[in-house]
């Protein structure tokens, strides 16, 4: 027979096991699993400055949406673009990788074979691309604010197809910032549609897209690839070309040296003005917007 300090522990370990049996099912570890999963942030990278503009205008006030821009704001064009070790660790810490696409990111195949399961959302997509007399693909399609509407779309749509539970915010997001884009593309066109002269020359091949949306005509690029220096044989053929066509302006790019460009306005006594392709900037969600305006007003003095 048990003592009466024995017979009142068994009791109480009954009365416990009891409980437990009937009580709701031990769940502390699910609860625990979907407390880290709603916690944790989807990690988005985007390859350059332009793409990341456009991916936090989607993605702004998503508490868990974080987006990384890999390469520094001021790297410009990604044209033979070699990957840091830097680059590589994003990439391997990354969800997402928001690429422009279009033959831009000419290390993308590396950074997928480095991760095979990171999943790629491509801004140029179904974009009709400009193609040159070689027939190699112009991938600077966001410099066109159409294009670049596109390319929000784009953003918002793969986003919302990899990470439904934020769909919602995602095209709530881009809509927002598509109607600025709309208002601006219709102020461009308000004040340059009416411009009688439509030659320019610009620094490299950045604006071909620009040029179709506004109905410009690029009569000669200086330098096709930045830090190639013209030869003096292309130099001569541009110096030709300004003065048959008496352009009075050349466009140089702020990201590159206007040497070339300077050189050929000396000659030919055409002004140089700075027209930015939007591939470096702050991270404010209206650079582009105001990036854009700024190009306006060169416009405006340049080819009135």
């Amino acid at each position: 027979m048990f003592s009466k300090p024995a017979r009142l522990l068994f009791v109480l370990m009954i009365g416990v096991m009891i409980i437990s049996g009937c009580g709701q099912p031990d769940n502390t570890s699910e609860q625990a699993s979907t407390s880290q999963t709603s916690n944790e942030k989807l990690t988005v990278l985007t390859s350059f400055y332009p793409i990341y503009i456009s991916t936090i205008n989607v993605t702004h006030d998503i508490p868990d949406v974080e987006v990384i821009n890999m390469t520094k704001p001021q790297t410009g064009c990604l044209h033979d673009y070699q990957l840091t070790p830097e680059d590589l660790e994003a990439i391997e810490k990354a969800d997402v990788f928001v690429v422009n696409g279009a033959g831009m990111e000419a290390f993308l195949d590396k950074a997928m074979n480095q991760q095979p399961n990171l999943k790629i959302v491509e801004a140029s997509q179904g974009i009709e691309l400009i193609k040159d007399d070689n027939g190699e693909e112009n991938p600077h399609v966001w410099v066109s604010i159409t294009d670049n509407i596109a390319q929000v779309r784009n953003i918002a749509e793969q986003l919302s197809s990899i990470d439904s539970a934020h769909a919602t915010q995602y095209k709530s997001n881009a809509e927002e910032y598509i109607n600025k884009l709309e208002t601006l593309r219709t102020k461009m066109h308000q004040s340059l549609d009416g411009v009688k002269n439509r030659n320019i020359i610009t620094f490299h091949e950045s604006f071909p897209y620009f040029a179709q949306e506004f109905n410009l005509n690029i009569a000669a690029v200086i330098e096709r690839e930045p830090g190639t220096e013209p030869s003096p044989r292309e130099l001569e053929q541009t110096i030709e070309i300004v003065k048959a066509s008496q352009i009075k302006a050349l466009f140089a790019e702020p990201q590159y040296p206007a040497k070339a460009a300077e050189t050929i306005a000396r000659e030919t006594g055409a002004r140089v003005y700075t027209l930015d392709p939007a591939v470096s900037g702050d991270s404010a969600l209206d650079s582009y917007i105001k990036i854009m305006e700024q190009n306006l007003t060169t416009l405006g003095k340049a080819l009135k």
